[in-house]
């Protein structure tokens, strides 16, 4: 079992017993396997249950408190797996640690679109809101040397880091089990909980991203290729941002009039998802997408880093009218830090209207020479 970085949080949060846990991640990330794995080292006596059970979903939308206080009646511990299937769960988990002082409760959901909004009023002040990702290099690096990190890389690149991939024995495999992924399970939760009813839409526009790596998205143009909406294909982004399978940069600016702010640029949690969508495993060395890649790869795991430990920067892409750019932005506590991101040898400088625009910035290149020093290696 590969260590998860939020492991430690996660026990000193459960010991402490003051806040319900909150525990959001993509499908098959490994959300379940983690808590049943903390739990087991706390020796609670845990009560386990899943929203998709019909019994249970209804015991924890009653509103009843004294249904809820049965439901844990001589349990330490109450585990909700896939919470975001039960309606009205954040009154009910805000009811259950009312009334019953002392129970540790931790809820997982594969999608925070309804989870999120059931709890962020029933329980603001009362719940800690962590997330869980695809395996981070981060996390490989604390069992592997180096050079074992190392020599997986171009796997990381072609095959992503879900759990299941490290314990699939060929390529094959792998292949099978992440066209299964976003064929079937990766944005379930969408289909279900939303008013989205046309899975054909979703895999297109998914397939249209993928192709647009590391370039700028433009909706108009997205919507015209599907036959949908400028706002509908933003809403799709959305809710494909919420069920963590995407997520968005927009572009920085704070000097410049010539700074495309209002632009994004739309990245994939995982690179094996990605490849997936557009069927193309070809090994690094045939590939013409490598750069796209290898950014969406670094400013993936970058980003894992820095949420698992818990350091505020907001991230951007930097692009003039004139064509200058910089792949990653990061603005922390009034500090500017600017990365290139690049495969192959080549170091190239700051662009200067940049130097010039944001003097005191840092500006560095992420290669495959240096990348474990700013992915939490």
């Amino acid at each position: 079992m590969i260590p998860r970085l939020i492991t430690p949080r996660l026990k000193e949060r459960l010991t402490e017993g003051k806040k319900i846990i909150l525990l959001f991640g993509a499908r098959q990330v490994g959300k379940t396997t983690l808590v049943r794995s903390v739990l087991a080292e706390t020796g609670y006596q845990t009560l386990y249950v899943s929203g998709d059970e019909p019994r249970i979903s209804e015991e924890l939308s009653s509103r009843d408190s004294r249904r809820l206080r049965g439901l844990v009646n001589g349990y330490d511990a109450l585990f909700v797996d896939e919470a975001q299937r039960v309606p009205e769960i954040g009154i009910n988990l805000k009811i259950l640690a009312d009334q019953v002082p002392g129970i540790r409760v931790i809820a997982t959901g594969s999608s925070s679109l309804d989870l999120a909004s059931k709890t962020r009023e029933s329980l603001t002040g009362r719940a800690w809101v962590h997330r869980l990702y695809p395996i981070a290099i981060s996390e490989l690096i604390q069992q592997n040397k180096p050079f074992e990190v190392n020599q997986q890389l171009e796997e990381r690149l072609i095959y992503g880091s879900y759990p299941e991939i490290f314990s699939t024995p060929n390529d094959a495999t792998r292949r099978e089990y992440l066209e299964t992924l976003v064929e079937s399970y990766l944005y379930k939760d969408i289909l279900d909980l939303s008013n989205v009813r046309r899975s054909d839409k979703i895999i297109g526009l998914l397939r249209l991203l993928a192709f647009q790596v590391g370039q700028q998205v433009s909706l108009n143009e997205l919507g015209t290729q599907l036959g949908l909406s400028r706002d509908t294909v933003g809403a799709y982004i959305d809710l494909l941002e919420q069920s963590f399978v995407v997520f968005r940069l927009t572009g920085y600016s704070r000097n410049l009039r010539k700074e495309m702010s209002k632009q994004m640029k739309v990245y994939f949690w995982d690179m094996g998802v990605r490849n997936a969508l557009i069927n193309s495993f070809y090994p690094i060395a045939q590939r013409t997408d490598v750069g796209a890649l290898w950014e969406n790869f670094v400013i993936s795991e970058r980003r894992k880093w820095l949420d698992y430990t818990r350091t505020s920067s907001a991230l951007y892409f930097w692009r003039t009218q004139t064509g200058a750019e910089i792949d990653l932005i990061e603005e922390s506590n009034d500090e500017l830090r600017a990365f290139e991101c690049k495969w192959g040898s080549s170091k190239p400088h700051a662009p200067q209207s940049f130097i010039d625009a944001y003097p005191g910035s840092t500006y560095a290149v992420i290669s495959r020479d240096n990348y474990l020093e700013y992915l939490g290696g």
